[in-house]
């Protein structure tokens, strides 16, 4: 028995269809985009990755389609747009100024002399000035 789409059925309003479609496109796309940036874990391999290209594309893509539909969104569709773009080019930025996240160590390596519970020992004086960054929200 096949059931009737919400946008055909009776009494339901298409733009409300149209406004569910836009925000799961949106929200697609910011997946993507934080999945491309190593914020989120890939569904298959439960691993981060980091293709920067890829995310700059998308975040490029909804830009664009911000631009074409200016003046023709709801406000909510508007807004979520507006915020998503901000966290994914705040989020661009990040991964750009911090380095390639590390791949995670086999558990069967052994922790050599450096290493510990903690991780590895700081180097005394390595000449490197490393800059401590802080959010303030």
């Amino acid at each position: 028995m096949s059931e009737t789409p919400p946008a055909s059925r009776p009494g339901a309003d298409p733009g409300d269809m149209d406004s569910a479609l836009f925000a799961q496109l949106v929200l697609q796309q910011s997946n993507l985009a934080l999945m491309c940036l190593g914020r989120l874990a890939h569904p298959e391999t439960g691993q981060a990755l980091r293709d920067l290209d890829a995310a700059r594309v998308i975040i490029d893509t909804l830009e664009m389609l911000q631009r074409k539909t200016q003046g023709n969104l709801r406000p909510l569709e508007d807004q979520l747009l507006r915020e998503t773009l901000m966290t994914l080019q705040l989020s661009y930025v990040e991964a750009m100024e911090s380095p390639a996240p590390q791949p995670a160590p086999t558990p069967a390596a052994a922790p050599s002399a450096d290493t510990g519970p903690a991780g590895p020992k700081p180097e005394a004086d390595s000449g490197e000035s490393h800059k401590k960054f802080t959010k303030k929200y």
